[in-house]
């Protein structure tokens, strides 16, 4: 899809299709505004009034799209009304269309072509790669949109911005979305391997026999029963220097979750290709790093593995020995993404970071304290936290901070090992725990780690640029807190 920029009014040119988003309490343009009735359209928000003008602007047809009440409209709301124009042009069969803002929000001309080009390319996306036999709906996409403005310029620098973030979401949810019997860890490393091709990024993938010679104990221990043998991955960006951050982006890439031993119960297992969505939203992250070219040095870190039952699978009460020489007593093999994390967090020291960010489809408690709605956070540094929430706030990813005291990290230790894969009893502070179990790997650095379990896979959509499945969450999160980092 061509996003394109242009001054002037959407009503101005002729075209198949112009969208105009109004809010309530709005005058429309005199052009149209004798055309409806004003119990037709209200400005409410999302609702939709489709014209035919005739005569009276050039456009054969105008979509008018409501945004809500004018003192609240923020970015969210933008990304929100893009969405449902793409989607309502497709209904409507329209392959180009033109859009434009009654009134342009309170915002700089760059956000406001940065979050509508996000709203634009996420509300476009869908899942289709496995179907033989698509619907005439499903076949038809939208091929250009032009964006009327106030200010060319500005406004077509911050939607080349969007459309580099919306395209990285969409490439971090077709690698959830995907199955399992495709998506394995030796596909996550020739993804990896690919992107680093396509983007300049030196990339490093260790097979198993790496993998044990080298002493990563956390990914070999989950990932030894699987036929589809686990991977290391390594996407540096950049280069190390005086005037340049080092983040360390660290991803679960857990490809398949069946729970190993501690097999998990039949009604949720469908859904466990999802749970490498962390490693997801490092591979979207580390596109859309490198398109935007932002000027840190920057290594995403992929642990991956298939979690699988077996002769060879690790068991309850098994010592595990991690990379970084500390032991780990298994209390539950369903808790294995701490343990191949645990291997990649350590890795991360290498590179002397200024902060290390971890993503993670980690616990089904984060889903039962927060819901679909906001990721959780735990971080060993406040600065690093503030700055995640911040981003969480403007990107429309939000996050929500949950204590990493003593407390908590008393509860995982243990009597035999260094420390343990679950808290003093299940379910008891189980994010928390999980967290602090992650913390005890990153040594002095500050560390953050994000739990998306409730808002990497949606059941169904809360927002119109959502779509049922993998959703690529905190790749917006994290690109909007990088671009602004050294300030």
């Amino acid at each position: 899809m061509d996003i394109l920029v242009k001054s002037g009014s959407v009503l101005e040119d002729e075209s198949e299709l112009a969208i105009l988003a109004v809010c309530e309490e709005t005058s429309l343009p005199e052009a149209i505004a004798g055309l409806i009735d004003a119990n037709d359209f209200g400005g409410k928000l999302k609702k939709t009034l489709l014209l035919y003008p005739g005569n009276t602007v050039p456009p054969r047809r105008v979509l008018l799209i409501g945004m809500g009440k004018p003192d609240k409209v923020n970015a969210e709301t933008l990304r929100e009304i893009a969405a449902v124009a793409i989607k309502e042009a497709r209904g409507l069969q329209a392959d180009a269309f033109n859009f434009g803002l009654n009134e342009e929000p309170g915002f700089t001309p760059e956000k406001i072509g940065q979050v509508l080009a996000e709203g634009f390319e996420m509300g476009a996306y869908r899942y289709l790669h496995y179907k033989t036999e698509l619907k005439d709906e499903e076949k038809f996409s939208i091929e250009n949109v032009t964006i009327y403005c106030s200010n060319e310029e500005q406004t077509s620098q911050g939607a080349a911005v969007g459309q580099i973030i919306g395209r990285s979401v969409s490439f971090a949810r077709d690698l959830v979305n995907g199955p399992s019997c495709k998506v394995t860890p030796a596909f996550l490393g020739e993804e990896a391997e690919a992107l680093g091709k396509r983007q300049g990024l030196k990339v490093t993938v260790l097979g198993p026999d790496e993998l044990i010679k080298q002493g990563f104990g956390g990914i070999m221990a989950v990932g030894g029963a699987s036929a589809n043998e686990p991977r290391f991955i390594a996407m540096e960006y950049g280069k190390p220097a005086d005037n340049k951050p080092t983040i360390c982006l660290v991803g679960k890439g857990i490809t398949f979750d069946s729970g190993g031993l501690n097999i998990k119960p039949a009604n949720s297992m469908e859904m466990m290709k999802s749970d490498m969505g962390g490693s997801a939203t490092v591979f979207g992250a580390m596109q859309a790093i490198a398109e935007l070219k932002l000027p840190l040095h920057v290594v995403g870190i992929v642990s991956a593995a298939e979690n699988m039952p077996g002769s060879r699978a690790y068991r309850p009460g098994d010592i595990v020995k991690t990379l970084s020489g500390k032991t780990v007593e298994i209390l539950n093999t369903d808790a294995e993404g701490r343990v191949i994390l645990s291997d990649g967090l350590y890795y991360a020291q290498h590179y002397k970071p200024d902060a290390i960010i971890e993503f993670s489809t980690l616990t089904g408690a984060m889903i039962v304290a927060l819901g679909p709605h906001a990721s959780g956070v735990m971080a060993t540094d406040q600065s690093l936290a503030d700055r995640l929430i911040a981003a969480g706030q403007e990107s429309g990813e939000k996050i929500w901070q949950l204590p990493l005291w003593d407390e908590y990290k008393e509860m995982i230790k243990s009597e035999i090992a260094d420390i343990k894969n679950l808290g003093d009893k299940a379910g008891a502070a189980g994010s928390i725990t999980a967290g602090a179990f992650l913390a005890a790997f990153v040594g002095d650095y500050p560390f953050a780690h994000v739990d998306i379990a409730g808002t990497g896979w949606l059941d169904k959509s809360n927002k119109s640029y959502q779509e049922k499945g993998g959703q690529g969450v905190g790749v917006r999160l994290i690109i909007e807190m990088l671009r602004n980092y050294e300030q």
